[in-house]
């Protein structure tokens, strides 16, 4: 008979985290087997969500945000969309976590426990945004394929880490340097070992910008488990593909990265204008980089009813990926007028900003208040939806809510 193989304890960690509390002759578990309670799921629980999160995908698991439940200024876990694509790790053994740098542009390679990044390197924290590049994708025409998020795979919330800026200069990063690229613990769907779910990154300025984080705390704490405990990039600004979760490499390139993700159609859009359905050459495609300008409702939750002679306040974000938003307006006639809203600083570099208004109406019937965010290049939204791509990035087009007036 053959020996009994049973989990490991690192495993068994993970899972009883999962589980949400201990599990019984935890010790006895066979290797490999998956427990009832992970088999079915339920996300709210398993991720310590709201109830009013929509699941789009559990395998992965993709989940988004309503616009009324993002209105906190620093945005929550129970609020924070998720967006992932394979599995998330489960065998997390954060005493013995360590981060590799290697790469063509490295003086040679150097691999740092989690740990003496924390103590070697000054912490630093800041509220910074991020938004998946298919935020919005269910609105296009003809569809594009993938999650049909709508306005919710966005997120601001506080990270803290060390600046990747400083491990590189720690590491040496030769003259040649072009691109980093991350390499994470999650596992492809398929099982195979070989295959990375995803392995994008960033151009050396981008790794060198001061708000560009390894972070280990999200909001004060350590980060969840579904957005990249115990280790995470976070390029705020860019889609949120750049910030990839449960790093455990980093490879420093002598041209732009080429790992999963990269290539291809994958978080790119056409270089130049293409009609609506047209096919697109994978040189024609241009790599996302700093995401457009764009603002969200977030108060009053659309379908509100007021009555006559009673103003409507109103208050929401904006941001402008590596810019920042100077100007907010809404309109409550379709978009032929505008009025000015009050909109705040950032509280740093790359954070949303917030935004507010109390809006009159003329008289009884039904009203939609739409909100157009300007960039300091001077670039607004679009008051319907943007140029179509294959994959249905980057719609930043007007936010609306409907009103009725009694």
């Amino acid at each position: 008979m053959k020996r009994r193989h049973f989990i490991k304890n690192t495993t068994l960690a993970s899972v009883t985290a999962l589980v949400g509390t201990d599990i019984v002759f935890g010790h006895l578990l066979p290797e490999g087997y998956e427990v009832l309670a992970l088999q079915d799921p339920d996300p709210f629980k398993l991720f310590d969500l709201d109830s009013e999160m929509v699941v789009l995908n559990d395998k992965p698991w993709n989940i988004e945000a309503k616009a009324h439940l993002l209105d906190e200024k620093i945005t929550s876990n129970k609020y924070m969309f998720i967006r992932n694509n394979g599995k998330i790790p489960e065998n997390i053994d954060v005493k013995n976590w360590t981060v590799t740098f290697d790469g063509e542009s490295v003086k040679q390679p150097k691999t740092y426990t989690l740990q003496e990044l924390k103590s070697k390197f000054p912490q630093h924290t800041y509220q910074l945004t991020l938004e998946c590049g298919g935020n919005g994708r269910s609105e296009f025409d003809p569809p594009a394929k993938g999650n049909q998020w709508t306005v919710g795979a966005v997120s601001c919330a506080t990270w803290t880490g060390v600046r990747l800026r400083d491990v590189l200069e720690d590491v040496g990063v030769t003259n040649s340097a072009v691109y980093i690229g991350y390499h994470a613990a999650d596992t492809h769907l398929s099982g195979d070992p070989e295959k990375e779910p995803i392995s994008r990154g960033v151009p050396m300025d981008k790794a060198y910008q001061e708000e560009t984080l390894l972070a280990f705390k999200m909001n004060g704490k350590d980060i969840p488990l579904a957005h990249g405990y115990p280790l995470r990039l976070v390029a705020g600004g860019w889609p949120a593909s750049a910030s990839g979760k449960w790093i455990n490499g980093i490879s420093v390139r002598n041209k732009v990265h080429d790992g999963t993700k990269m290539t291809g159609s994958a978080y790119r859009v056409p270089c130049e204008t293409v009609a609506p359905g047209e096919k697109v050459k994978s040189e024609d495609m241009c790599i996302i980089e700093s995401m457009p300008v764009k603002s969200l409702i977030t108060y009053p939750k659309s379908g509100v009813m007021i009555l006559l002679g009673k103003r409507l306040s109103i208050r929401g974000h904006a941001w402008a990926g590596e810019l920042e938003v100077t100007k907010m307006e809404y309109s409550i006639d379709f978009g032929s007028t505008w009025k000015e809203c009050k909109v705040e600083a950032p509280v740093n570099r790359l954070a949303w900003q917030h935004f507010s208004a109390s809006i009159d109406f003329p008289k009884k019937g039904y009203y939609e208040v739409w909100a157009r965010a300007t960039d300091s290049e001077g670039i607004s939204q679009p008051m319907v939806l943007p140029g179509w791509n294959p994959k249905g990035y980057l719609n930043n087009a007007c936010h609306r809510i409907a009103v009725k007036v009694q």
